[in-house]
């Protein structure tokens, strides 16, 4: 029960400072907390290189209402989360960007390609199984839209390219996933 305490203590803060950001805070100035217990990440300030890729060339920023990017980074001594989801468009065509990133991905291991008829398959399982590190998987395989992973359920990353509207060019998403934690604290 200690043990879990930091861990609720870090949820409680996590889950309210939002409101006091928005207080005390301009609205796109990410919230940096650093206590005893743990830090705390939350803004807007998500690309591609805060998820350890490089930013496909002459790609730009996509804004959707109620769609911000995002950072959020939670680490504790026992626990760790980050996610970073950041979104793009491009004049290019999408195989180009898939060409792009397939080989920038590989040096976080074995390049996965999926289809699917909307990107958002991210594999967040329950990490009370002591095997964190499996592999990553396809849920489903046909579709518009190519995901690209890499990594292992603990720490992927995960691009999903679609065409752009009309057909022109091409949008796509960028996601990081990293979870740590004890058995039993997630």
């Amino acid at each position: 029960m200690i043990r879990q305490l930091p861990f609720a203590v870090c949820l409680t803060l996590a889950l309210s400072l939002p409101v006091v950001a928005q207080q005390s805070n301009p609205p796109d100035k990410p919230l940096d907390v650093k206590s005893s217990i743990g830090d705390l990440h939350l803004g807007k300030d998500a690309d591609a290189h805060a998820a350890g890729l490089p930013a496909y060339p002459g790609a730009r920023s996509r804004h959707e209402e109620n769609n911000d990017p995002l950072n959020f980074a939670l680490l504790t001594e026992n626990l760790g989360l980050k996610l970073v989801v950041a979104k793009y468009e491009s004049d290019d065509a999408p195989a180009k960007v898939i060409a792009f990133y397939r080989d920038k991905l590989k040096k976080y291991g074995k390049v996965l390609e999926c289809h699917s008829e909307n990107h958002g398959s991210l594999e967040l399982h329950d990490t009370k199984d002591s095997s964190d590190n499996k592999e990553l998987k396809c849920d489903e395989n046909s579709g518009p839209v190519v995901e690209l992973k890499a990594g292992a359920e603990s720490d992927q990353h995960v691009i999903a390219i679609e065409p752009g509207e009309g057909g022109k060019g091409s949008t796509f998403t960028i996601v990081y996933v990293y979870k740590h934690g004890k058995k039993g604290d997630l």
